[in-house]
């Protein structure tokens, strides 16, 4: 570990914080309906589509109808991508004249992309046409993370509302957040990241004769309006199957700052809209404060473990060669423009939030290094998380927290003035509880048959982590893969895509049960009993019941890949 590196991991800190509030004020303005700098402009198209697609801007919607639109449109949302992609050799925009996808790939992909997992079984840039990817990846990356944030809404104004029998209107939510969030801030980084060398175009690929006389293709296309929203809307599907440790993704040094600020930056700011909507920003601040401790947790023990290198090393005779490669930690996976710490901090961002874009190979992250982005998702992507849904899911532990908080007082739990009855504890864990059944579930199924095997390229711990790291990173709607895995059959395509539906879905009508359950209640008046959730103390009890129920949870599978593969490494043992 260098100072250079945690001064740029303390700068990325600074300037995230500063994004909070101003963001985070903008994005309430919006989402009231109240008038913004971008109003003249776009209130007049926001108007023409709801008359179009015959919405009432004036109604609401009960919970179970606010759930119905948001499963209808998703629906709709995967029958046209898959569409597209079965299609792809008849339609326009496809100059490399790729072949329709496989029906199975076009299942997994389009289940991906409406859940906005992104999980990528294929190499894009041979796989998908121009088409596919502007009218399709594209689009649903606007769409899923509009989708995430308005389901967000839906839940802090139960707990803003008194007696009120609707959760807003996800027609409006979705449209206001994909117009008056989404599109400027893609439509201005986009700029920037032409300007630094990313490709927007529709040219064919570019035969070339390299230095030593061969033959290269290099592939090409409109990247730059795909990079800003995969990472602004927490996507992370890269237009190249090097993603973010492609240049043509992520050229300099800058837009690697950009990309991972753009990761963070709602999700963050969401903290801010909630304290602003419950009316008490020091509550939004508190939730920033338990996802800040989680965040710096992990990315300390990622660079600790990168920075320490390859144990392994500590067993071969010692020549040059092996000292040179261990030098400065484990460079293996590493791109060199953007060095360790980088790495670290993407890789603990990413997957913080449900990203799983990357600027370095997982694969080859150090055991306790590739645990941190495993763990990250086992948790639920709650430290900042996806758009939207990264602050669901911590509301969720934040009831749990209450409710054990209320046992240990001996009173009926409350949040912001909200009882905390045993509906809204069973929702919460039911959302909580549906994530380990399917990463652990799949999981154990693929690990002792054929189908599931044959895909792994590592025995031992590393494979059995392959594994785990796929079902975890699908079911958490991340993305992001131990490489070694060769997903793209028909077994890991099917149970892959089933795990990214049951991670989104069966956790999202839970919690919007609670959303309608609280929104109905009265608030009540605080009293010398109520627990203060504001401070200190608030923030470690979550914290706590958060890496308890993970640890009581995953510790036994955890133990089984990255901590055997660890001490295994320390004796000097390989599989």
């Amino acid at each position: 570990m260098t100072v250079n590196g945690w001064l740029q991991i303390a700068l990325y800190c600074v300037l995230l914080t500063l994004l909070v509030k101003p963001l985070g004020g903008y994005m309430t303005r919006v989402f009231a309906g109240e008038r913004t700098p971008l109003s003249p402009l776009l209130r007049p198209l926001e108007r023409g589509l709801y008359r179009l697609c015959g919405v009432d801007d004036a109604d609401e919607q009960h919970w179970i109808t606010y759930a119905v639109a948001m499963l209808v449109f998703t629906f709709a949302g995967f029958i046209v991508l898959y569409a597209l992609q079965r299609l792809q050799a008849v339609l326009p925009f496809n100059p490399q004249h790729l072949d329709a996808v496989s029906p199975d790939l076009a299942f997994n992909t389009s289940v991906s992309f409406v859940t906005n997992t992104n999980w990528q079984s294929y190499v894009p840039e041979t796989t998908m046409s121009y088409l596919v990817q502007m009218a399709g990846l594209t689009v649903h990356n606007f769409v899923s993370a509009a989708t995430g944030i308005a389901l967000a809404l839906a839940l802090i104004r139960g707990f803003s509302r008194r007696s009120a029998q609707s959760v807003g209107n996800f027609w409006l939510d979705l449209t206001r957040c994909t117009l008056y969030i989404l599109l400027p801030i893609c439509i201005v980084i986009g700029l920037v990241m032409v300007w630094q060398g990313v490709p927007q175009n529709l040219s064919a690929y570019t035969d070339v004769t390299t230095l030593q006389g061969g033959k290269q293709i290099i592939a090409q296309g409109p990247v730059a309006s795909q990079e800003v929203i995969k990472m602004l809307g927490t996507n992370g599907g890269g237009f190249f199957n090097a993603n973010s440790a492609h240049p043509f993704e992520n050229p300099t040094a800058l837009t690697n700052l950009i990309q991972i600020l753009l990761i963070f930056s709602i999700g963050a700011a969401l903290t801010n809209v909630f304290g602003r909507m419950v009316g008490d920003q020091r509550q939004g601040w508190a939730i920033f404060a338990v996802m800040g401790v989680l965040f710096l947790a992990g990315v300390t023990t990622a660079y600790w473990s990168e920075a320490a290198g390859n144990p392994m090393f500590a067993h071969l005779p010692v020549d040059q060669t092996a000292s040179a490669l261990q030098a400065g930690g484990n460079a293996e996976g590493k791109e060199v423009r953007f060095g360790i710490a980088n790495s670290a901090l993407f890789t603990t961002i990413t997957t913080d939030a449900s990203c799983g874009a990357v600027n370095n190979m997982h694969d080859s992250l150090t055991p306790l290094a590739g645990m941190v982005p495993m763990v990250n998702i086992m948790l639920g992507e709650i430290i900042f998380g996806g758009v939207g849904s990264g602050l669901y899911g911590m509301l969720l532990f934040v009831i749990v927290a209450m409710f054990v908080a209320g046992l240990m007082v001996g009173r009926t739990p409350e949040y912001l003035g909200k009882k905390l009855e045993a509906k809204e504890v069973k929702m919460a864990m039911l959302g909580i509880l549906i994530l380990p059944l399917s990463m652990l579930g799949f999981t154990a199924v693929a690990v002792v048959i054929q189908p599931g095997l044959s895909a792994l390229s590592n025995a031992g711990p590393h494979g059995f982590s392959e594994a785990l790291y796929a079902y975890t990173s699908a079911t958490g709607n991340n993305g992001s893969a131990f490489a070694g895995l060769s997903a793209n059959t028909p077994f890991w395509n099917a149970t892959l895509g089933m795990a990214m539906f049951i991670g989104r879905f069966l956790m999202i009508i839970p919690m919007l049960a609670i959303a309608g359950s609280l929104a109905a209640k009265k608030i009540v008046p605080t009293s010398a009993g109520t627990f203060p959730t504001h401070g200190g103390l608030f923030v470690g009890l979550v914290v706590g019941v958060i890496l308890i129920t993970g640890g009581l949870t995953f510790l036994p599978s955890l133990a089984l890949g990255p901590v055997v593969e660890h001490l295994s490494m320390h004796a000097g043992t390989t599989f």
